[in-house]
């Protein structure tokens, strides 16, 4: 199904007002683009993947910055470029630092409130079931998982478990979910 610019434009408006369906509808309409962009230029699945969270995790800070004039796919290309760059350099120098700063008042925009769907296909699964499948995930979405659904921790504490950035531990849990989603319907 061809997404319109319309509905484009509709979710990232909604996304400005802090709906997490926008954030979740624009993170899986895009998120072929930013990967497929960042596996050409880092030429690492993993590397690739951990620009893609990142980028995410900046634009949904700042999505309340983003000119509608403007392609969204572009703007995170950008901002996926931007921070590869910024990687480089600093692996270059020998240093790092994470490149996203996130105020509180912004990582609050992004709810945790009710189950998604993933969320609700995920707890209806038996036990021995679920963890076959969460096996299938690579291992830094498998860590969250666990933190998130068998240790119950919240998203500030999982961010301080992994030492990421709180926005980072949103998006790739989002992410998580969904794989772990269409895997459990796959095996259905």
């Amino acid at each position: 199904m061809e997404v319109t610019k319309a509905e484009i434009t509709n979710q990232i408006q909604k996304a400005k007002k802090g709906k997490q369906s926008a954030f979740k509808f624009l993170l899986d309409t895009f998120w072929n683009t930013v990967f497929g962009f960042q596996i050409k230029q880092v030429k690492d699945e993993y590397e690739a993947e951990d620009i893609s969270i990142e980028t995410f995790a900046k634009a949904f800070d700042k999505i309340e910055t983003f000119d509608e004039h403007y392609e969204f796919g572009t703007w995170l290309v950008t901002i996926s470029k931007n921070i590869q760059i910024d990687k480089s350099r600093k692996k270059n120098a020998s240093l790092y630092k994470n490149t996203t700063n996130t105020s509180e008042e912004h990582i609050q925009k992004i709810a945790d409130h009710s189950p998604t769907p993933e969320d609700k296909l995920i707890t209806e699964q038996n036990l021995a079931e679920l963890l076959l499948y969460i096996k299938q995930l690579k291992p830094h979405y498998q860590e969250v998982i666990n933190l998130r659904f068998f240790q119950e921790m919240s998203y500030n504490e999982i961010a301080k478990n992994v030492n990421e950035p709180l926005n980072n531990v949103k998006v790739r849990l989002l992410r998580a979910r969904k794989l772990l989603a269409e895997i459990i319907t796959e095996n259905s």
